[in-house]
């Protein structure tokens, strides 16, 4: 029989990690810590952190169950948080505490700060970089505070608590004929989460990301302080939280803008020029001529301008006044496109056959039956979740991310799709905008969105079709990298830029904002313990 302590060191040896360990610039020279599957000559900005390993644990644990926190400790309920969505970064807590209540996750912060235990705050585990990987510690789940507290239908707000996943939300404000406005593609995400980072969806572009729909929080500060906080009550605070990757509290609850029920109907356009489909997707934004929009490809030659719409007065006037701007084909159209292109080209049929295999799989889930009612999608929340996780999601996944003004976002794009081609046979680009807010200016620094962004900033998920292939963490962080460098050289920003990938902080916003930003993590969180190794 194999005692805990032993599994428990067996484990920490499989596990690879850095020592010291600060990422290593590009250009400098020092030990490159990676794992047995490098290939000599690779950048790697980090791997794994270095596994906290404290002498206070004990007494931490102490302090928590004296205070009436239940503190899960067993293999099992640890390895359920071993690693994220990506699969590529891998990492055990010392223990596992599922959050109820302000006040319960206000006492473990305070013992935390006391005795200087990294806390790792998670809550649908869907980011890629290891976010919300412990590396020893305690994973606070967020998950156990997943009720909607109050639903306002005329002041079109809703209240509810930060660790529901935005599905169960959608469904609550459902029965009251109310939707969200603004969430994440995957709405198995959970709302405190998502705020901290973005979120982005098919309506961004008219809406904003979902951190715009915040009206107020309230927040437990990394020295275990609950406060009420929003624009205008404890607003830098608010500030810092919102789009602030969870280094400067944990949001236990949320007030959100929403809006009245609609159904909408999808419109598709192919196109076989990237460049031609971002110039109409522009376009559209400029104009306000949609309720939602954006790009999925399937192919290079096989690019779909995704438009819909709330109501059938807004439908009309895009018919009316945008439709007939637009370069892309109807479905029927398309095909003869297509038919033609390869009957040119022969050699390229197995591609064909590819193309036809990937839409016969994907779009019936856009439009499966149970979710239309005469030619409109009546649930999307239901669909576009599905979609998302069924077709992308695996053991891994890497899916990095551009973020650029408007005036840069095709030759990110472009450049972007050169080097997904070069690592992978198969891949998917996701494209959207963002309208942004002036008044939110304060928010979007040192975030995903661009520092020269104005009125729209525009990003790209570059997404290979892993399947059942295996890469190695070299080939992946070799191709992250790639993305991320034009990144750099573009002066834009990346919607996951922690974690792994901290590293580039430096080189995308300048010495000058990192440092102001970690003198205010350092006040808010004397112990540098909330979700360390994220971003400081």
């Amino acid at each position: 029989m194999i005692h805990q302590e032993s599994f428990l060191e067996f484990l920490h040896d499989m596990i690879p990690e850095t020592s010291d360990r600060t990422s290593i610039e590009p250009g400098t020279v020092g030990p490159c810590h990676v794992g047995s599957d490098a290939l000599i000559g690779i950048k790697r900005q980090q791997t794994n952190p270095t596994r906290w390993i404290g002498d206070s644990w004990q007494a931490f644990a102490d302090v928590l169950r004296e205070n009436g926190i239940e503190l899960r400790e067993s293999i099992a309920a640890r390895g359920t948080f071993a690693t994220d969505a990506g699969g590529t970064a891998y990492g055990m807590p010392h223990g596992v505490v599922i959050a109820r209540s302000a006040a319960q996750v206000s006492a473990l912060l305070k013992a935390a700060q006391q005795y200087r235990v990294p806390v790792t705050v998670r809550g649908g585990g869907l980011i890629t970089e290891g976010e919300s990987v412990a590396f020893g510690g305690v994973l606070l789940d967020m998950t156990g505070m997943s009720r909607v507290l109050h639903i306002d239908t005329d002041a079109l707000t809703v209240r509810t608590e930060g660790g529901i996943f935005w599905h169960s939300l959608a469904e609550e404000l459902r029965r009251a004929n109310m939707d969200y406005l603004s969430a994440p593609l995957n709405m198995t995400s959970s709302v405190g989460g998502t705020l901290g980072v973005g979120g982005i969806d098919v309506n961004s572009p008219r809406l904003g990301c979902s951190a715009d729909q915040a009206l107020a929080l309230q927040v437990v500060t990394p020295t275990g302080d609950i406060v009420e906080c929003s624009d205008t009550l404890n607003a830098e605070l608010f500030q810092r939280v919102i789009l602030g990757y969870g280094q400067f509290g944990v949001i236990t609850e949320a007030t959100l803008k929403i809006r009245p029920y609609t159904p909408l109907r999808m419109h598709y356009f192919y196109y076989d020029s990237l460049r031609s489909a971002i110039e109409d997707l522009q376009m559209l934004d400029k104009n306000d001529a949609s309720d939602y929009s954006g790009i999925l490809t399937i192919m290079d030659c096989a690019v779909n301008l995704l438009v819909a719409f709330d109501s059938d007065e807004r439908e009309a006037a895009f018919k009316a006044n945008w439709q007939a701007r637009l370069r892309g084909h109807g479905e029927f159209g398309f095909a003869l496109c297509i038919a033609g292109r390869y009957a040119l080209r022969p050699w390229k049929l197995g591609e064909a056959w590819f193309l036809f295999r990937r839409k016969r799989e994907l779009f019936p889930e856009l439009q499966r039956a149970e979710y239309m009612r005469d030619g409109k999608m009546v649930d999307r929340t239901v669909v576009f979740s599905r979609a998302v996780w069924k077709f992308w999601g695996g053991k891994q996944m890497v899916i990095p991310d551009l973020a650029t003004s408007s005036e840069k976002f095709v030759e990110a794009v472009e450049r972007g799709n050169k080097v997904c081609r070069k690592y992978f046979p198969h891949y998917t680009l996701y494209l959207v905008g963002i309208k942004l807010r002036p008044e939110h200016k304060a928010h979007y620094e040192m975030s995903c969105i661009p520092p020269d962004a104005e009125d729209w900033a525009y990003g790209c998920e570059f997404e290979p079709m892993i399947g059942g292939h295996v890469y190695s963490r070299d080939h992946l962080q070799s191709f992250k990298n790639a993305i991320y460098d034009i990144g750099v050289d573009l002066g834009g920003s990346y919607y996951r830029f922690g974690g792994m990938m901290k590293g580039y902080i430096r080189r995308v916003f300048g010495d000058e904002v990192v440092d102001r930003h970690l003198a205010m993590k350092r006040r808010a969180d004397p112990a540098m313990i909330l979700n360390r190794d994220v971003i400081f």
